[in-house]
This record gives structure tokens, sequence and C-alpha cells, in this order.
């Protein structure tokens, strides 16, 4: 069985998963820049998946005080972080779309769930009350993730008024569960 690796978050102290972090870089030129693929070299510096300790991180300066090292950080580096976040998971259902995993449309998501074909369902988080809660009733036992508007979906589905999606079981459905629920839990943490 292979080890799971951990880290020391720089907001709180606690040694914790990896997954469950956000991995940051001191670049050459002392920057400090996102490295969520885990790929750059580099001296690396976590903080738990969250708003509030990456925002408490950057206001107490942790970043420098576990390094003991100068650090350029952007003003806006909370927002570039919460983007990229936000990005990566539309990434991945477009991604997703691409490979032919997911469909959109309540009709159709409501298909496949009666199926038994879907991992997880993705619903705007403008959806119309009603609708929300026949889709909670239908996916009962599937997680129903709601942190992008109809507008980024429709977006990432390269279909108009994409309010309900649902991501099929499969390889890609992982992966694409993790970085919508990264974004997730970021945002409400």
């Amino acid at each position: 069985m292979e080890k799971e690796l951990t880290r020391k978050c720089v907001a709180t102290g606690q040694i914790r998963p990896t997954d469950e972090l956000l991995r940051f870089v001191k670049t050459p030129d002392s920057r400090l820049v996102p490295d969520f693929a885990k790929k750059l070299s580099g001296r690396g510096l976590y903080v738990s998946n969250s708003k509030t300790l990456l925002k408490k991180a950057l206001e107490k300066n942790l970043f420098i005080k576990s390094i003991h090292l100068f650090l350029k950080i952007s003003e806006d580096f909370e927002q570039n972080v919460e983007h990229l976040l936000y990005q990566k998971g539309l990434d991945w259902l477009n991604l997703a779309r691409k490979a032919g995993t997911v469909v959109a449309g309540f009709e159709k998501v409501k298909a496949h769930i009666l199926k038994n074909k879907v991992a997880f369902v993705v619903e705007a988080t403008d959806a119309a009350e009603d609708g929300s809660k026949k889709m909670a009733a239908l996916s009962e036992g599937l997680e129903v993730l709601k942190v992008y508007s109809s507008q980024d979906l429709s977006a990432a589905m390269k279909k108009a008024n994409a309010v309900y999606v649902a991501v099929l079981k499969g390889d890609v459905a992982k992966a694409t569960y993790q970085n919508i629920k990264r974004y997730q839990t970021f945002l409400e943490t």
C-alpha cells in the first residue's frame, strides 16, 4: 500500500494529506505562484483548501514567515487563486463534454439517472427552485454540486441554457469531480 503524502498547512500548522491542500511554489525570482498540478520545481508551501485560510495566510504573511525568506505576492493573489480553481473545474467539465461523458438538460439528466449511468450532477446556482426540488428528489443518493451559474455551465457545455449537467460514470468523472469539488470546498470553508 502506498503511503499517503502529507504536508503542513502554513495557516493552521496541521499536517494534512496533500490532496486537501493547495500547493504554492517560490520561484527563482522570489514570486509566490500557485502549483495545483504539483509539477513546478522549487520549495512547496501549502495551505488548506480554504478561502478563509488562504486569506489568513496572506494577511498575516504566513507564507513568508514559514520559509523565512522574502516573497513577492501580488495584490490580487487571492482572487487569482479563486479564479484558477473556478476555471479548472469548468475546464474539466468541458473536457468531459469533449469525451462524450456528460449530458445536459433536465430530461437527459433524468433519463441517465434512471439508467444508473450518472456519477454526479452539476446544478446551476441560479436554477429555478421547483426544478431544483425535482432534481434533488430524482438524484437521491447522488451528489449534486452547485458552484457554477447557468451562464458558466452553458459556456462549458457549448449549449444555451445549461442548468443541469450529469457527468457519467467512467474515468473522466473522478478527475472532473475532484476539480469541481475542490473549488466548492475552497468557497465554503
